[in-house]
């Protein structure tokens, strides 16, 4: 899956994590980081379970050191599972100087988990729900427009591919970089990247909105002496108006209101069976 590492050897002698304990350390996590949520901890079951094999690879004889190990790896962790791999990585690399007999304290490990993973939630939504996941989306749902099974197949293959692969190439750098990749993604630069994806992500949700929601009136105004449909001066003074009124709607509703998805698809539908009803649309 990746070029093979020359393991460490640590002052106890120990040897370091080689590419296969890597791979366990990843596939752990990478495929199963929302199958076990709590309210307490959320992401963090996983997070613990994903070291089993490093801690009977390295604590076997040391139940203490081990009970640490799995106590520190469950405390409570939140964070965009794709880009936030870096974490895992960098947490790898501490929890390896560790085992190995290195300056590393254990508290180090929760220390980069606490501040890294709201920065990376920042990064990672815009990356990864902002821009890659509504444009694969807008591709499938354009292909399956007609009916073509192409559509959904589109979605589910190539974000089985995307997903893994920035998974795992964040997971490596963030192993590869340790302690170091701190500072590349809490400082300045890491800021203004977050502020650009942010803007794009926006570009994006604003064009696919405006390219595959579809709103019309059936309404006829009076103009002169004749009745003409208001759904022609509409696009004639603002093109797409009623799709932008319906999007920022939806937004107002999740963002100011904090109504939950599933009450906002009900209202929604309960006003358009409404207007569909009395003919507005």
């Amino acid at each position: 899956m990746a070029k093979e590492i020359t393991p460490k050897v640590g002052p106890n002698g120990k040897q370091g994590l080689t590419n296969h304990d890597l791979n366990q350390l990843w596939l752990r996590w990478a495929f199963t980081h929302l199958s076990s949520m709590s309210y307490e901890k959320l992401q963090a079951h996983d997070f613990a379970w994903s070291y089993i094999p490093f801690a009977n690879k390295y604590y076997a004889d040391d139940p203490d050191a081990k009970r640490r190990l799995l106590t520190r790896q469950s405390v409570f962790y939140n964070t965009e599972p794709q880009t936030g791999t870096i974490v895992n990585g960098i947490v790898a690399s501490l929890e390896e100087n560790i085992a190995l007999g290195g300056e590393v304290s254990e508290d180090m490990p929760n220390n980069v988990k606490t501040a890294l993973m709201g920065p990376l939630a920042g990064i990672g939504d815009s990356i990864v729900q902002g821009i890659i996941v509504p444009i694969l989306l807008s591709i499938g749902m354009s292909l399956a427009a007609g009916g073509s099974p192409i559509g959904p197949l589109f979605y589910i293959i190539t974000w089985g591919i995307i997903g893994p692969a920035i998974s795992f190439f964040c997971f490596r750098m963030g192993y590869k970089l340790g302690v170091g990749a701190v500072d590349m993604i809490v400082g300045e630069a890491a800021r203004r990247l977050t502020d650009a994806f942010n803007v794009l992500g926006i570009m994006v949700i604003g064009a696919l909105s405006a390219g595959n929601i579809v709103l019309t009136t059936t309404l006829n105004i009076p103009m002169g002496g004749e009745f003409k449909p208001l759904q022609d001066t509409l696009d004639g003074c603002f093109p797409g108006i009623l799709p932008l009124i319906a999007v920022l709607l939806t937004w107002w509703m999740l963002n100011k209101k904090q109504y939950s998805p599933t009450k906002v698809i009900i209202i929604l539908c309960v006003v358009v069976a409404v207007l569909c009803v009395i003919g507005v649309f």
